[in-house]
């Protein structure tokens, strides 16, 4: 089963950023960052401390599990986490340089439900969590992480 991690990178100003995906043929549509976890990987968190530094030159603090998706062939892992610094000019990862991946460009939006409603973040079923917890006033505001 193939295992991939995601987080929702919560700024100090209480957005969180999102990768706006532009490909040929497709609608335009919003993921947290994240990938694939690698045999290399010594855990799920350094998966994702990797991918966060590869996808946006970040740092970041892992905060817990959030939610877990699992289809017949994959498990998605998403964790919460209080985002440092990042640089989106000074990413590393392989998809980016591959070609016909489309284009890639980070956004803050505001971590509301009408953030969420201006973007098509995928997937959905994450869309349904981050609501719930908006709503439960558990993500992002004054520390209540």
């Amino acid at each position: 089963m193939t295992e991939r991690v995601r987080a929702v990178l919560v700024t100090a100003d209480d957005t969180m950023l999102v990768i706006r995906r532009t490909r040929p043929g497709v609608p335009e549509y919003w993921v947290l960052p994240g990938g694939g976890v690698e045999p290399s990987d010594a855990s799920r968190e350094a998966a994702l401390h990797r991918e966060i530094r590869e996808e946006i030159a970040g740092k970041a603090d892992i905060i817990r599990l959030l939610h877990t998706m699992e289809s017949d062939d994959e498990r998605q892992l998403f964790y919460l986490a209080r985002i440092a610094t990042w640089s989106f000019d000074d990413r590393t990862g392989p998809e980016f340089s591959a070609e016909g991946r489309g284009e890639y460009a980070l956004e803050e939006i505001p971590l509301t439900t009408e953030g969420l409603d201006g973007v098509d973040l995928k997937p959905e079923g994450i869309v349904h969590v981050l609501r719930g917890a908006i709503r439960a006033g558990s993500l992002g505001v004054e520390g209540s992480l």
